[in-house]
């Protein structure tokens, strides 16, 4: 905001304009306009988009939904530049769209050094605090939507993300171009959730669905680039050692992940063998979402089973290593303390699902995931 005319966000969030403020941390008050674009009569007044914008010049103009209008980045283009040389130099737009892969096509092309990007994901554990949410778990089993965490009961939750799915399917998938088949794409996520924090065989999923690994190839790329899905590489380097290379993949949404399972409380959660790599996704999307610019992130596993759950490295001479464990008494491998010596990590933590932290053996620290994401903060 600080340095750019333009603000685009991206993500799954459903953002209410009485919270932008709250979201981007920016310093947005009461001279701004929010216009919804798939509202008939806000997508009406900017049939004239450049007199729009001239008459509300000053003031930060919202556009929400901005997807849907995609020749409107060439106009923005235009007024951007127009006021520069005019004074206004920064925080003249918000862009908003769920959708990132057509925004981010249209945004790359058009406003190129005019625009600055924020990704959000779903609420987080440190946003729930003063909220009516009653526990991590809570949010752990409903996944981040506003409306499916808020929801009053479980059921109504569940219904809400089913219905989620299916219209992301078979309507806002298809108004982006891509013409792949709902079914087939529903049958990719499925199987991905069953294969959560899985290693990824690209050629397996292909036969599965009847495609070819190219076809499989290219489905996951696209729910990628959608933010349905986290795609975690390998750390890589020349240790003298045999790395696994092949990522691990993730449902981002705990309970998008959920739903695809049919999985509707804890309980069901703890009797399901996806019980671990759950807890490891939802962990996993709360602490990079709160990463700082440059953060890089990766797990590392070698042929010989040495293993840690998350690499998060600031340079090459600062690495962290966090295994996480849904368990109140934690323990780590012998793997997880030879791979930290191996790639050389500066600590060493146990993300796990108490309140409390405390020192364990061999320099590890178990930690909340709170508190670890404050650290990482």
């Amino acid at each position: 905001m600080e340095e750019y005319p333009a603000v685009g966000v991206l993500g799954p969030r459903q953002i209410g304009k009485t919270t932008l403020a709250e979201e981007i941390g920016s310093e947005v008050d009461s001279n701004y306009l929010y216009l919804d674009l798939e509202s008939p009569a806000n997508i009406a007044r900017l049939e004239e988009p450049e007199a729009y914008f001239e008459t509300h010049k000053g003031k930060m103009i919202i556009l929400d939904e901005i997807q849907r209008v995609p020749e409107i980045f060439s106009v923005l283009r235009g007024v951007i530049d127009k006021r520069r040389k005019e004074g206004f130099r920064t925080g003249q737009f918000l862009v908003l769209g769920s959708a990132s892969l057509d925004l981010l096509k249209q945004s790359s092309e058009s406003l190129a050094g005019r625009i600055a990007y924020k990704e959000l994901s779903g609420i987080n554990c440190l946003e729930i605090k003063h909220s009516d949410v009653q526990s991590i778990d809570q949010l752990w089993v409903r996944g981040g939507f506003p409306d499916s965490l808020l929801a009053k009961t479980n059921e109504a939750s569940l219904r809400w993300r089913l219905n989620f799915i299916t219209t992301y399917l078979e309507r806002d998938i298809p108004q982006l171009g891509p013409r792949i088949p709902a079914i087939t794409l529903r049958r990719l996520w499925t199987m991905l959730a069953h294969q959560q924090g899985a290693q990824i065989n690209v050629a397996q999923l292909g036969a599965s669905l009847d495609i070819s690994a190219v076809t499989a190839k290219r489905y996951l790329e696209l729910l990628e680039d959608l933010l349905l899905i986290r795609i975690l590489r390998p750390w890589y380097g020349n240790l003298g050692k045999r790395l696994v290379k092949s990522p691990k993949v993730y449902i981002r949404d705990s309970g998008l992940l959920h739903a695809l399972l049919n999985l509707n409380t804890v309980d069901d959660i703890l009797g399901h063998p996806i019980v671990g790599a759950s807890w490891e996704g939802f962990v996993i999307e709360n602490l990079l979402g709160c990463l700082p610019l440059g953060v890089t992130s990766w797990f590392f596993r070698t042929s010989a089973g040495a293993e840690i759950d998350l690499v998060i490295e600031y340079s090459d001479a600062k690495k962290i290593a966090i295994e996480i464990k849904r368990s109140l008494t934690p323990v780590t491998s012998k793997g997880f303390h030879m791979a930290c010596d191996d790639i050389g990590v500066a600590e060493k933590f146990i993300v796990y699902p108490g309140t409390s932290s405390y020192p364990a053996n061999n320099n590890t620290t178990v930690i909340s995931l709170s508190e670890m994401m404050l650290r990482l903060t």
